[in-house]
């Protein structure tokens, strides 16, 4: 029977909307990036600006066009909302990039405001900052990636509010569009009794997860979950069912999660991929506390709404 499908999105999607109409539009980004109900969402070498950062309830910093001194910053519009438009702002270029924010504000009230990785915090913030900071990480690794024509290897320019970058050898004038990476990610069970998780020796202590990898070149999203579950565990697939996706700008991935029911349920570790992978009973992670010997996945990832949602199905 197929799952029915989940009735909210997961973390880091959703938010505003991405006005894509208005990216071309010259005249109206003029009027918008001044305009005071605008607000820049800054990025500084991969990560995010965070206010109360120490505390129990971070929250994403939006600064006001002056706050933001003129310069050659990389801009991005990542849409509106209400009455305001949203923008990314790179600072990577600073060494001191909280030097050239004019919003004193930020540093007289309270724990001070410092950039961080937002997947540090990312838990523990509204969805709706999530979704906007991770939004604004993404579009700007994907431009720090792509200053040079992989045509030609002229440099490029930022082009519809940051959505496009162009050659700017005329003689090529390639465009180049913003990638994301396709990976797969899913919960394999054994007749909805029990699941498989595995374990890499980088992660943090104690920390299992469901099974993931690249969509290769060629290759359907249900040929991608069975190859990536053999390769890793040698366990051959029944069934393969969507559940959902999740943005993960980590740096640049598209999560598509799937539940697999296993064909075989024998499992052969490959060492480079896994440090190790077993069989869950359903009845045991239900009533297991995490530890530092097993704890699941983290808060916001799919792999956590996946193990949850069969769970409690």
């Amino acid at each position: 029977m197929p799952d029915t499908p989940p009735k909210s999105a997961n973390f880091y999607a959703g938010g505003l909307d991405r006005a894509s109409h208005l990216r071309k539009d010259a005249a109206w980004l003029a009027e918008r990036l001044p305009h005071a109900t605008s607000r820049f969402v800054p990025v500084w070498r991969g990560q995010n600006l965070i206010a109360d950062y120490e505390s129990a309830a971070p929250h994403g910093v939006f600064l006001p066009p002056e706050a933001i001194a003129a310069a050659d910053y990389e801009i991005v519009l990542l849409g509106i909302e209400s009455d305001g438009a949203y923008f990314a702002v790179d600072l990577s270029a600073m060494e001191t990039p909280l030097d050239t924010i004019k919003a004193p504000e930020l540093w007289s009230q309270g724990p001070p405001a410092a950039f961080s990785d937002l997947r540090r915090v990312g838990p523990l913030l509204p969805r709706h900052e999530a979704s906007l900071l991770a939004f604004a990480r993404g579009m700007s690794y994907w431009h720090s990636r792509h200053r040079f024509c992989g045509v030609c290897g002229s440099p490029t320019r930022g082009e519809e509010a940051g959505h496009v970058r162009r050659c700017t050898n005329e003689a090529c004038n390639a465009p180049h569009f913003p990638r994301t990476d396709p990976a797969v990610i899913m919960l394999v069970h054994d007749r909805d009794e029990r699941c498989l998780l595995g374990r890499q020796a980088a992660w943090p202590q104690g920390m299992h997860s469901t099974l993931a990898g690249f969509v290769e070149p060629g290759e359907s999203l249900e040929e991608a979950v069975a190859r990536e579950v053999y390769e890793e565990t040698s366990v051959t697939l029944a069934s393969v069912t969507y559940h959902s996706s999740q943005p993960w700008p980590f740096p640049a991935s598209l999560m598509l999660g799937f539940h697999a029911e296993a064909k075989s349920t024998e499992i052969v570790v490959d060492q480079t991929e896994l440090e190790a992978a077993h069989w869950y009973e359903k009845s045991w992670l239900l009533a297991h506390q995490d530890d530092e010997h097993f704890r699941l996945p983290r808060r916001d990832s799919i792999a956590r709404r996946l193990l949850e949602d069969w769970l409690r199905r």
